[in-house]
């Protein structure tokens, strides 16, 4: 079967689609499958590209057996949402140029965002006669009003009917929750056509072997000046609204100014993107050891920071969970880890903590039950290590069953087999 998966993320990028994006292509050509990726010139989450590739219009490469076509898209160094529709604009055109420049292959798969994505690939299935599967990894327009980055008006209207386009056109929809399952029940995707393709864990440590977790740790620890002792919760990955870190920094002062907790507490925010400058400012203001801002790690640094933490924080602002549903909680409970959620009460991640038994939840915009959960959790070691012992919750997103199942899909939409009646 030959498939053609076009994205805008692709690896070497670290976070957000990009590793299911490279994920999914590469467990398809261990399958046996010809693919090929249309994606862009690495940026995220920096936004920015590599010096090399700066005026670079098109690249072709090789990656683990997949081929990897590149293409040049508009990077804005400040992103707002005017500059982000250029963005994703500009992407979108000049890939679908290169998407048209190959060999029609058996089946698209297209993943969303961008939404943009979704016209031009139903253009470009009308004109090949080929089904494409339209996979949504976050409900942009929902999202985007959600968190009132856009007015309702004209521009809410041309991406409910980009998206309404987008829906009636594929061969498939899939999304990775539930929640847009149903997103796209309310939406009129009928119900032969919805799939449930969720993130999937990814390979890591899986640390069976204890005293190498505890090496690792020793040696973050060390290298990042924390003592042995002290409590570590860590947020790591894209610094930018959807995240709502501001309330973490607030939690941290709140902390700085209660009764000395029994046991240090150290906060580290790990990561890069739109947000990274404004929380500089805020953590630098705050002036204290127990807040840390540092650089996105690679895959061997992440690893130890998630030896060193003793609860993973995942944060959403108000409004936005409901739209999309944070992978990196996949890769935290595979390794062991507890969490500590910011995020509303009816959104995917809330649900999730709620059904796993593996952390907590605090609502947003609440910095002091925040730093009150912190307290609670770093002087209540039995309670942290009942939720750690929940994360098993996570086998069911293994990635023979996950990604199995979507191959198996794949080709019988490519056989002419469905799911469309």
């Amino acid at each position: 079967m030959r498939i053609l998966v076009w994205g805008i993320n692709y690896s070497p990028e670290l976070t957000g689609i990009a590793p299911f994006n490279t994920g999914l292509c590469e467990d398809l050509r261990a399958r046996g499958h010809d693919v090929e990726m249309v994606t862009s010139f690495a940026y995220y989450p920096a936004w920015r590209k590599a010096p090399a590739d700066r005026g670079r219009f098109f690249r072709r490469e090789q990656r683990e057996g997949v081929t990897v076509y590149r293409c040049w898209h508009y990077v804005p160094r400040r992103v707002t949402t005017l500059r982000r529709i250029l963005h994703e604009l500009t992407f979108g055109l000049v890939s679908w140029l290169r998407v048209l420049s190959r060999p029609a292959p058996d089946v698209y798969v297209v993943v969303s965002p961008p939404l943009v994505l979704g016209p031009l690939a139903s253009l470009m299935g009308w004109l090949r006669r080929r089904p494409y599967v339209f996979h949504v990894q976050d409900l942009q327009p929902d999202a985007a009003v959600g968190l009132g980055m856009v007015r309702v008006g004209l521009l809410t209207r041309v991406l409910y009917a980009l998206e309404s386009w987008s829906y009636r056109h594929a061969a498939a929809v899939s999304g990775i929750s539930d929640g847009m399952i149903r997103a796209f029940t309310r939406k009129g995707v009928p119900e032969h056509r919805r799939w449930l393709f969720p993130n999937w864990t990814r390979a890591g440590a899986a640390w069976a072997d204890a005293a190498a977790r505890r090496r690792l740790a020793a040696e973050f620890r060390a290298r990042h000046g924390i003592a042995p002792g002290a409590f570590v919760a860590s947020y790591s990955g894209n610094l930018g609204r959807k995240q709502g870190l501001e309330t973490l920094v607030e939690a941290v002062a709140q902390l700085e100014q209660g009764p000395a907790a029994g046991r240090e507490i150290v906060v580290l925010i790990v990561g890069d993107g739109a947000m990274r400058e404004e929380l500089g400012v805020l953590v630098a203001r705050l002036a204290t050891g127990r807040l840390r801002l540092l650089p996105l790690l690679d895959e061997a640094a992440y690893q130890a920071l998630l030896a060193t933490s003793d609860v993973s924080l995942i944060l959403q602002a108000p409004g936005s969970g409901q739209y999309f549903f944070p992978s990196k909680l996949l890769t935290v409970l595979r390794e062991g880890r507890a969490v500590l959620s910011v995020a509303d009460a009816d959104s995917e991640l809330a649900v999730a903590v709620e059904s796993g038994g593996f952390g907590r939840t605090v609502p947003p915009g609440r910095p002091d039950l925040l730093a009150r959960a912190l307290r609670e959790l770093a002087e209540d070691p039995a309670a942290l290590a009942r939720l750690e012992a929940a994360t098993a919750w996570v086998e069911r997103f293994g990635p023979e069953r996950v990604l199995g199942e979507f191959a198996r899909r794949l080709g019988d939409l490519a056989g002419g087999r469905g799911p469309q009646k």
